[in-house]
């Protein structure tokens, strides 16, 4: 029986899951997933663990154990231990996968906290910090594509750190990630060092488009464009993605054996139930691109997904729909500003709503203790 996950892997394209769990790895279900599918990678957020950790007791025997060791240990440093025992785990599992693929897949991405995302100088400590923890050659450092989260990344880079740069979603803001990144391994390459093991997927975000811009459309009663906008976009940035890494300034780095830097498509569930619930990772098929999907959308696409080579296709009509965007004088640059402001509110919102959990299972924790 065919199954159209695993065949996305003929056009150029990764599966990477966007959810991880103690159960998930305990069960076995990543390994499962590796081989049903052909699971590539794992991408994780303070929203998933906030899921994981927060609610159920998978992870109390390891939050006493760590309090019977250390009853003074903070709700940061209790989540620390417990995310950080995961991504370990996780990475063990795909490990395989990424000698397999070169170092080309078979990452796990754990994230900087959301509280830094305008603090370049804690950014860079954290990431650092975060990355010799966690220890595994295929862990990815995520961080977010702020203004003070570029310099960060292009200093973790030339520190050879694999980077996961999230919360993309302007094609300006997408630009200046690429040129840190190439900026990062020229820095590298000046202080005599390799280059060849480093690894960075650029996260653009999809759905959350759509979500914004029809509300700015159902404002100028334009129906015409509502659900296209993210698509249009993410075509465009890839044929950039090409451009940028078809330069000459690349060429040069790639002969010292940098590894391209893939586009990969995140926030690729559907959120408006009138569109279909495939549609973020149908017309996102191409060659180097990464889709990383929840396990509700890899059941819907495993189920009625038509596997076919779609990112190059209908450029034309994508520069089009852009352009009537800007007649309308919805000013897409201003959206996906908002879009990042909004993204890093809440996944600092789920990660206090996660430190305020675990104080909870601390407290209890501590009072049995005692």
């Amino acid at each position: 029986m065919n199954n159209p996950v695993l065949e996305l892997e003929k056009y150029g394209q990764s599966v990477w899951l966007d959810n991880i769990s103690r159960s998930m790895i305990k069960k076995s279900e990543l390994q499962n997933l590796i081989k049903t599918i052909g699971l590539k990678g794992v991408t994780s957020n303070p929203t998933i663990f906030q899921k994981a950790i927060g609610s159920g007791t998978d992870y109390d025997d390891h939050i006493k154990s760590l309090l019977h060791e250390n009853p003074d240990l903070t709700a940061g440093e209790l989540f620390e231990e417990l995310a950080v025992k995961d991504i370990q785990d996780a990475t063990d599992i795909l490990s395989a996968v990424y000698h397999k693929t070169n170092g080309y897949d078979g990452f796990v991405s754990i994230e900087v906290s959301p509280e830094l995302a305008y603090d370049t100088e804690a950014t860079i400590q954290e990431a650092r910090r975060l990355y010799n923890k966690v220890g595994r050659p295929n862990v990815m450092v995520k961080i977010p594509a702020t203004k003070e989260g570029i310099p960060a990344i292009r200093k973790m880079i030339s520190e050879g750190v694999n980077i996961n740069i999230t919360l993309i979603f302007s094609p300006k803001v997408y630009e200046d990630v690429v040129d840190a990144y190439i900026s990062g391994l020229e820095d590298r390459i000046k202080q005599g060092k390799n280059i060849k093991s480093i690894s960075s997927v650029a996260s653009f975000f999809i759905s959350r488009i759509d979500t914004m811009v029809d509300k700015e459309l159902d404002k100028v009663n334009n129906e015409d464009l509502k659900g296209k906008i993210a698509i249009a976009n993410a075509k465009l940035v890839y044929q950039n993605s090409k451009k940028l890494f078809g330069s000459e300034r690349f060429k040069k780095l790639e002969k010292n054996g940098a590894k391209l830097q893939r586009l990969l498509w995140a926030s690729t569930s559907t959120k408006n139930p009138n569109y279909s619930d495939t549609i973020y990772v149908e017309e996102l098929i191409g060659k180097d691109t990464i889709n990383t999907l929840p396990p509700a959308t890899i059941e819907a696409y495993k189920d009625h997904g038509k596997p076919a080579s779609r990112i190059e296709s209908m450029i034309e009509e994508a520069k089009t729909q852009m352009e009537n965007l800007a007649d309308l004088n919805i000013d897409f640059e201003n959206v996906t500003k908002r879009l990042t402001e909004e993204g890093v509110i809440l996944f600092a919102n789920s990660f206090r709503e996660l430190m305020q959990a675990i104080e909870e299972k601390k407290n209890a924790i501590l009072v049995d203790i005692k």
